[in-house]
């Protein structure tokens, strides 16, 4: 979990704070209108609209425009044909990225994703070509005032979680894919609404890095996620607390 609370930081050493807000809400937007479309308006019927809407309090989305985003889905006012794409490759220095995307044109985000990884000494692979590095799970995170360690750690096991891990900022408890729900469920019971409850590619093999890698890593990740139709990019680089940190003062 260690990595946790400095990639959260990653987004912010730009300064570019209006910017950022404005693509996450477009982004989450766009994933609670096809949430919607596919299982209906009704969170509670809709698992999958559900984790759209945790995922777009997270990033402190206005409510009325959370409001609006279900209601253009389930109300077939959005017409636009989103599908979901997956890309694979590696970054500088060998470092496997995953790149999650919610597209009307598939062409347009290909190119633009193949554009990225081109500009900062990356390969775009197939399908599948850095996947096995990685595991699919639920992760929920918690705040470190909403409980203690143990206590979280006790609720997750007996809701079904996998493991516990508590850091200097976050309680991150690790679901099966399966059981995200229904061990959200249970810590929101007794904790409250987490921060965060979502699937995410966890890796299973990491891939250490050095500074100068790292920077254009970081450059890259920026160049992805600055594209609307990017939802999540992940990777297994593994850096010191030490380069993460001066390149974040350097941001």
């Amino acid at each position: 979990m260690a990595g946790h609370s400095k990639w959260a930081n990653i987004q912010h050493r730009k300064g570019k704070q209006d910017k950022i807000r404005s693509k996450a809400f477009t982004k989450v937007g766009r994933e609670i209108i096809v949430a919607a479309k596919l299982g209906g308006g009704d969170p509670e019927m809709n698992p999958r609209l559900r984790l759209a809407i945790s995922k777009a309090k997270a990033v402190n989305m206005p409510n009325d425009r959370i409001k609006r985003a279900i209601e253009t889905g389930a109300g077939g006012a959005d017409q636009t044909n989103y599908e979901e794409v997956r890309y694979e490759g590696y970054g500088p220095a060998g470092v496997a990225i995953i790149v999650d995307a919610l597209t009307d044109n598939r062409a347009r985000t290909f190119a633009e994703v193949r554009t990225a990884f081109g500009k900062f000494n990356g390969t775009l692979g197939e399908t599948g070509s850095v996947g096995f590095m990685f595991d699919r799970v639920g992760q929920i995170l918690y705040p470190l005032d909403k409980g203690d360690a143990d206590a979280m750690f006790e609720a997750a096991v007996e809701g079904g979680a996998e493991n516990c891990e508590s850091d200097e900022e976050y309680h991150a408890i690790t679901t099966s894919m399966e059981e995200l729900g229904n061990v959200r469920d249970a810590l929101e019971a007794k904790f409250g609404e987490a921060e965060k409850a979502e699937l995410i590619w966890q890796p299973n093999v990491m891939s250490p890095i050095e500074e100068d890698n790292a920077s254009t890593l970081l450059k890259l990740i920026d160049a992805l996620e600055d594209d609307d139709d990017v939802q999540v990019v992940t990777t297994n680089m593994e850096v010191s607390d030490e380069v993460m940190e001066k390149l974040m003062a350097e941001g």
